[in-house]
C-alpha cells in the first residue's frame, strides 16, 4: 500500500471513528428534547455570558432569524432570557437562566460519567494512549 494510500486510510480511520464518540457523547444530555444548536448556545452564554442575537450568531456562523428561532425555543423552555443592555436600554442581550445553567452543567457531568466509564473498561495503556491522542489532536487543530 502506498504512503497516501496509508494515510487516507488513516484519516479515514480516525474521522469515523471521532465522528462516531462525538455522536454518542452527544446523546448523553439532560434534556432529550434540546438541539446541538441550542445547547451550544447555552454553553457560549455559560461561559461568555450575556450577548446579543447578532453576537451569538456571528459566533456561531448562522443567519440572525436563525438564531433568533433558537432563542426563542430556548426562552420558552425557561433557559434563557432577553435582558435590556445596561449601557443602551434600546440594545437587547440573551442571558442565560439559572435552569439554563443547571442544563449545561448537568450535560457535561453526564457526558464526562459516560465517558469516564467507558475509560475505564480500558488498560492503563490504552488510557495513555487515547490521553495522548488526545493532546495530539487538539494541538493540531489550535494551529
Amino acid at each position: 500500500m502506498s504512503n497516501e494510500s496509508s494515510l487516507s486510510t488513516e484519516a479515514s480511520d480516525l474521522r469515523a471513528a471521532t465522528l462516531r464518540l462525538a455522536r454518542r457523547i452527544r446523546q448523553q444530555r439532560s434534556v432529550t428534547g434540546m438541539t446541538d444548536g441550542q445547547f451550544a448556545v447555552l454553553v457560549n452564554l455559560h461561559r461568555h455570558g450575556p450577548h446579543t442575537l447578532s453576537a451569538l450568531a456571528d459566533r456561531d456562523g448562522v443567519t440572525a432569524p436563525s438564531m433568533n428561532r433558537t432563542v426563542n425555543a430556548l426562552e420558552e423552555a425557561g433557559y434563557v432570557t432577553r435582558v435590556a443592555d445596561a449601557d443602551d436600554r434600546r440594545r437587547v442581550r440573551i442571558a442565560i437562566t439559572d435552569a439554563g445553567h443547571d442544563v449545561v452543567d448537568d450535560t457535561v457531568t453526564r457526558r464526562d460519567t459516560w465517558l469516564a466509564q467507558v475509560l475505564s473498561s480500558l488498560d492503563a495503556g490504552e488510557r495513555r494512549t487515547l490521553h495522548e491522542a488526545a493532546e495530539i489532536i487538539l494541538r493540531e487543530v489550535h494551529r
